[in-house]
């Protein structure tokens, strides 16, 4: 019942957006598609709330209190895909928050933070700058050729949408630094990806440039890459392998991390007083 929930909601869900936004757009739609649709969307409901329910009573009978027990049935419903990206979308928006406040998340009194976001700033702004100017021009396309204002407000929506998800994104990077602490190195990039190294397993810390990195986040054969414009300046060496959770959840293991620091000298000093000798 759980996989046949999943995927009434991952299909109707979507069908059901679509219709309205065909509705919206102006689009007649023959009468016995509307009342199948709605059909399909009742029964869906039907099934998903029967589902909720029987997990709920299952964590319940198992001794789980209320509130544990409404986690674990949303756990077990909603795959951990879906929940990552669902905590990226809401801590984004919390970012936009913490960025107009002019604060940090998660630097503790005595920490180091160190800064990443520099970097890319420049391509953020053109990237922003032209969703900008590609939200007004479409507009004004669609205007032109009469499309139905339903269906502009659509498109006008999802615009909008990415111009927030662009300084989501840039707020993220900027108000989420690394940091540095006597007892951690937290390596993150945005709201997209954080690791917590425990100062006693880095064995080494060294500045080395590489200008070549594949991706966002690349992790192969125990080596982890935190790239900002495909490039990292930083390298530490650890005495064990770390787990490292990626964005959408997967794990793999790492023992030599590479990112990147607008100022690498700075996370250099702050990472010297751990009593490694390795550390340069």
């Amino acid at each position: 019942m759980i996989k046949a929930a999943r995927a009434v909601m991952f299909l109707v869900i979507p069908g059901e957006l679509l219709l309205f936004i065909l509705l919206v757009a102006g689009v007649r739609l023959p009468a016995p598609l509307l009342v199948a649709a709605e059909v399909a969307v009742v029964l869906a409901l039907v099934l998903e709330v029967t589902t909720v329910v029987r997990l709920y009573r299952a964590e319940r009978r198992r001794g789980t209190v209320r509130r544990a027990a409404l986690a674990a049935t949303f756990a077990t419903l909603v795959p951990v895909q879906v929940r990552r990206l669902l905590m990226i979308e809401l801590r984004g928006v919390a970012g936009l928050g913490i960025w107009l406040a002019r604060r940090r998340h998660g630097v503790p009194p005595g920490g180091v933070a160190v800064s990443y976001s520099r970097e890319q700033a420049t391509m953020t702004l053109i990237m922003l700058f032209a969703l900008v100017i590609e939200t007004v021009a479409l507009d004004v396309l669609l205007s032109a050729l009469d499309v139905p204002t339903g269906l502009r407000i659509a498109v006008l929506v999802l615009d909008i949408y990415g111009i927030l998800y662009g300084l989501m994104f840039a707020a993220a990077c900027v108000t989420r630094p690394h940091v540095i602490t006597p007892t951690e190195l937290r390596i993150r990039y945005g709201v997209y990806f954080d690791l917590r190294i425990p100062r006693e397993l880095i064995t080494s810390v060294r500045s080395s440039r590489n200008l070549n990195e594949k991706g966002m986040i690349g992790l192969a054969d125990g080596r982890l890459g935190v790239a900002v414009s495909s490039q990292t300046n930083m390298t530490v060496e650890l005495a064990e392998p770390i787990t490292v959770t990626r964005p959408l959840g997967a794990q793999a293991e790492a023992r030599v991390i590479r990112f990147f620091a607008d100022q690498p000298d700075t996370a250099l000093r702050a990472l010297r007083p751990t009593g490694h000798e390795a550390l340069t």
